[in-house]
């Protein structure tokens, strides 16, 4: 180990490489970005065919009588109609499980809240995804499956009212500290499955009993302006990720916060020994995260335990504060994994770690394979970053890990601990560091 106080350059240097790097409209390997990330156009209400109103066609405003019937009846009848858009209008409307149709969009009003039952009996057990595997589990509250050009807008709240899943989770927790996540039945907020063209927009979501929103086998999606939360304290609300990104092309997050009790935007795909050749499995290509901003969380962005592909993974442009880490790569020994051409840059804030690099070995199951899969990290960018942290490159793998080409470029960090490995990564490059090492 030795200290990383070299590679010193001046401020005029670093912010003239920074702004040439602003300019760069290609992906982390090289390839041109697609005009299509450059078009962040709100959708607009009356561009969406018939408005159905719920209040106009028998749902009342109450947070303690359930209208998931009479809101689902409307859907079906928007769908049997030709299309429309659902209106959540002023006031809360209390609803177990929605599911959306073809040609079906949901508004949720300045004002309005739908907010989701905390019976888990109003999520009725169907086939699912979660945790990186296709099985039989609670919907969402919103969800659609199938539905090309589903869209969520306006600036209401989608309130998963998630305290009473919070409590169980961590009562449970208490009688078996290794419970896994699925022995608690919780519901997600929003679920979004084999569904292209999709945009959701403005909205708040809020206090999600699980993963606050998932995306599975999708193309072309859009996440803008979206406020995303759910409390660290004085309940913690376990695994609440703010985006989950899972088996996903063409994918663009811009302009929304995040602050979770997980992670804020992890990327998913599939787990276990043969994970990478399970027909319901894939990989995530082409994501661009920008201009968001990030609360408290366990990470900004996560390779996540439940990954197996992940590239051309761009976050640009972003602030990060209270963060646990900047870059999780989370290297799972019984599952073969391969994050490439990431690349995090014009980042400003803080967090515990800039980069965490390590093995997780929660509920670690080689299922009945004699080798260990190998995992590998290569091309992997950090630059143009002003940050502090008590940790600049927190990596530790183990013999079935392998790190390439890693590139630390114009950086300025403050970190409690600037010790780095450089024997673990083949191909370390690092150009106009700045690291001061203080205590905290």
């Amino acid at each position: 180990m030795r200290n990383l106080l070299t590679f010193i350059i001046c401020v005029a240097s670093f912010l003239q490489n920074s702004h040439s790097q602003n300019n760069n409209n290609t992906f982390p390997d090289g390839t041109e970005i697609p005009a299509w990330f450059s078009d962040v156009s709100k959708i607009k209400i009356e561009d969406l065919g018939k408005q159905y109103i719920v209040t106009n066609f028998g749902a009342v405003s109450d947070s303690t009588v359930l209208q998931t019937a009479t809101i689902q009846k409307i859907i079906d009848r928007a769908s049997n109609e030709g299309g429309g858009v659902i209106i959540i209008p002023k006031g809360t409307f209390l609803s177990g499980a929605l599911f959306f149709k073809p040609n079906t969009h949901l508004h949720v009003s300045e004002g309005g809240t739908l907010k989701g039952s905390d019976d888990i009996a109003h999520y009725p057990i169907m086939p699912s995804r979660m945790e990186g595997q296709n099985l039989d589990y609670f919907p969402a509250l919103v969800n659609a499956y199938g539905v090309d050009g589903f869209t969520i807008s306006g600036t209401g709240t989608i309130n998963g009212n998630g305290l009473k899943y919070w409590e169980a989770f961590w009562d449970r927790r208490k009688e078996n500290p290794n419970c896994t996540n699925l022995e608690v039945s919780r519901p997600r907020l929003v679920f979004i499955w084999k569904s292209n063209n999709v945009q959701l927009q403005d909205v708040k979501l809020i206090n999600s009993g699980f993963w606050s929103s998932h995306y599975y086998q999708c193309n072309n999606l859009k996440i803008l302006d979206l406020y995303i939360t759910s409390p660290h304290e004085p309940v913690k609300a376990p695994s609440t990720d703010a985006i989950d990104i899972d088996v996903c092309t063409n994918v663009l997050i811009k302009g929304c916060y995040m602050a979770v009790n997980d992670d804020a935007i992890a990327l998913k795909g599939g787990k276990g020994p043969w994970a990478d050749i399970v027909p319901n499995n894939g990989g995530n290509a082409n994501i661009i995260i920008e201009d968001c901003d990030f609360g408290f969380c366990h990470s900004a962005l996560t390779c996540g335990s439940e990954s197996i592909h992940n590239k051309n993974i761009l976050m640009r442009n972003c602030t990060v504060n209270n963060a646990q880490r900047l870059l999780w790569l989370k290297m799972r020994p019984d599952t073969p994994q391969k994050y490439e051409f990431i690349t995090v840059e014009n980042i400003k804030g803080s967090a515990k770690s800039m980069i965490f690099v390590k093995p997780w070995t929660q509920f670690f199951d080689l299922k009945g394979r004699e080798e260990v899969p190998l995992s590998y990290c290569d091309h992997i960018t950090m630059r143009n970053i002003e940050f502090e942290c008590d940790v600049f490159y927190d990596m530790k793998i183990t013999e079935y890990d392998r790190l390439s080409n890693f590139t630390f470029e114009n950086l300025k960090v403050k970190a409690k601990n600037a010790d780095y490995d450089k024997s673990i990564i083949d191909g370390l490059t690092l150009k106009n560091v700045y690291l001061v090492p203080y205590k905290m």
